[in-house]
């Protein structure tokens, strides 16, 4: 039974090792792993030390050096060196000093023994048992260890934590993009911030008005820490974000991470219920448009499609508005988070353009799938056509239709300020714009960067689709 533990205790420390020297592989893992287990990593790097000392490392690569120079083998490399360069001089017609070309020749030689010294030691190590020199090496002997490998579960709980993540494929793919995600939501705050900063408008005079002192404008801009150097100001932005706390708003002195949550919602819901709505009738039209392609239902389904991306946004409000509201009146001309009626207006001008751009790419991604070999093998086996049709061409068909899903619904959230200054809704869109014009920086970033944060988790999430659809995707992961 002892032993049985102890073969297991050393299959497991085998396990974790080889995650560790996949891990010092790669520079950001190596980088990501030694910083989070730096306790452990410098207890390894003085064992590592002390066995390269302690066990002849240098004193065998000194005596492979010794024998290899008294063998003549750098004495042969120089003479072969210097006949290269005679030959490669004379052939160019090159005049070249005899210091200079015997100092090159001295260099390629020097370059060609450290390769054959490297190669040497590498196969008298491999060849002596117990002789390893490696970090990793290192490493994996110290965690055979009970005692070690307990106490570096305690100090170094953070590197294992990011062990286990690296050696989950899935995870480490959703934890990578996670990574890009947060990169790409501090991006954003820098270059908005940015932005702002170098504005012309002056928050102070636009507030105040122009009849304001200049001792007015120095305690305004005083107490909400615009006479900060830049960097301070960006530090106290990025703080903010990360604590969710952007303070107050200049105009209205409002706190803004409750003016978000009050607005945000309202076009998060129309944006989402939208983008459903969208996808259930697009897709169902692009797979009959690439069924039937130069059909009357194709040439139908595709020409509304192209007049939906032709249309924008504002007259197509205002148009509804007109007939719906006014002439017409069945629905209310603008929103009231009260009555769901008057959602239905501008959840469907949000969703016209995706609508079409979905079935549009359905389309021509389903026609593209369909002629392909294996679509034709399945038919030829006797696969009943709608079977061939979910089963083989549409699963392969959506990762491009889920990329502009993706795209398109950060554009409409993003585009949303259009559509809610068409029917007064009171979002986070026309949020911003408001605020644009002052310009209120705490607002303007809380809107940006938690509309940023959003899209950011949506893209996210295609891209963990990408893998569920697709099984290319998913060896790929279990390969890198």
């Amino acid at each position: 039974m002892i032993g049985h533990a102890t073969t297991t205790d050393n299959g497991m420390a085998e396990r974790i090792a080889s995650v560790y020297r996949k891990m010092l592989l790669h520079p950001t893992y190596r980088l990501l792993l030694l910083l989070a287990g730096a306790p452990v990593t410098a207890i390894v790097y003085i064992f590592y030390q002390y066995r390269r000392s302690a066990q002849g490392y240098r004193g065998v690569m000194d005596h492979e050096r010794s024998e290899l120079l008294q063998s003549g083998f750098r004495d042969r490399l120089l003479s072969e060196a210097r006949d290269q360069l005679r030959r490669k001089h004379r052939f160019f017609g090159n005049s070249v000093s005899e210091k200079h070309q015997e100092a090159e020749a001295a260099k390629i030689a020097d370059l060609k023994f450290d390769i054959r010294l490297k190669e040497r030691l590498e196969e008298r190590l491999s060849g002596e048992k117990g002789m390893q020199y490696s970090f990793g090496d290192t490493y994996q002997r110290l965690a055979q260890q009970p005692l070690f490998f307990a106490l570096s579960l305690i100090i170094g709980f953070p590197m294992y934590l990011i062990m286990a993540v690296y050696a989950n494929p899935y995870m480490k793919y959703i934890a990578e993009r996670l990574v890009m995600a947060i990169f790409v939501i501090f991006g954003v705050a820098f270059v908005v911030f940015t932005i702002l900063y170098i504005s012309p408008m002056n928050p102070a005079t636009n507030i105040l008005g122009e009849t304001a002192t200049a001792e007015q404008i120095a305690a305004f801009n005083h107490l909400y820490g615009l006479d900060q150097p830049y960097l301070n100001q960006l530090w106290n932005t990025i703080k903010g974000i990360l604590t969710f706390d952007l303070g107050k708003s200049f105009a209205g002195n409002e706190l803004v991470s409750n003016a978000i949550s009050n607005k945000f919602p309202v076009t998060l819901t129309l944006t989402v219920i939208s983008t459903l709505i969208a996808v259930l009738i697009a897709l169902p039209i692009g797979i009959i448009s690439a069924t039937r392609p130069n059909s009357f239902f194709d040439y139908t389904f595709m020409f509304i499609a192209l007049l939906g991306l032709s249309i924008p946004n504002f007259w197509q409000g205002l148009i509804f508005i007109l007939n719906f509201s006014i002439k017409l009146p069945w629905f209310p001309a603008t929103y009231n988070p009260a009555n769901w009626m008057s959602a239905i207006m501008p959840i469907v001008v949000l969703g016209t353009g995706l609508t079409a751009a979905v079935a549009r790419m359905t389309r021509s991604s389903t026609l593209e799938v369909i002629h392909e070999d294996y679509i034709t093998t399945a038919k030829a086996k006797g696969l009943a056509r709608r079977h061939v049709l979910w089963k083989h061409a549409v699963g392969n068909a959506l990762i491009p239709i889920i990329t502009v899903i993706g795209l398109q619904f950060g554009a409409m959230l993003g585009g949303a300020a259009v559509t809610e200054k068409v029917f007064n809704i009171s979002g986070i869109g026309s949020y911003i714009v408001d605020k644009q014009f002052i310009p209120d920086i705490p607002a303007i970033m809380g809107g940006v960067v938690y509309t940023a944060i959003t899209i950011s988790i949506v893209n996210v999430i295609v891209d963990l689709l990408y893998a569920f659809f697709d099984p290319r995707i998913r060896s790929k992961m279990k390969q890198y």
